[in-house]
């Protein structure tokens, strides 16, 4: 089964500020998302962790040692609903 990948306007706000090294690392591991949207530790895409915030069910996924992705999901579709620094992210989510 294949998901559509959609991101909201903060994610892709985030990624058009970043330099061209950085925008081609953070699609490239979005796009795997598409067919394996349970990336695990190992698996060379980053690895995801289910989260609760505000009471909703949310995944985080690191991507690269520098940024996270913040997604949810539900039977075709994988949204990323806000990309950050890593250390953002840590800061804002524990």
């Amino acid at each position: 089964m294949s998901y559509n990948v959609l991101l909201a306007a903060d994610a892709r706000e985030y990624v058009s500020l970043l330099d061209e090294k950085s925008t081609r690392i953070v699609k490239d591991n979005l796009r795997k998302l598409a067919e394996d949207p349970y990336p695990r530790p190992g698996a060379g895409s980053g690895d995801r962790e289910k989260l609760t915030v505000d009471g909703e069910e949310i995944y985080r996924l690191h991507i690269g040692r520098t940024h996270t992705a913040f997604i949810v999901e539900d039977d075709s579709e994988v949204r990323v609903i806000d990309i950050m620094d890593i250390d953002d992210a840590h800061k804002r989510y524990g």
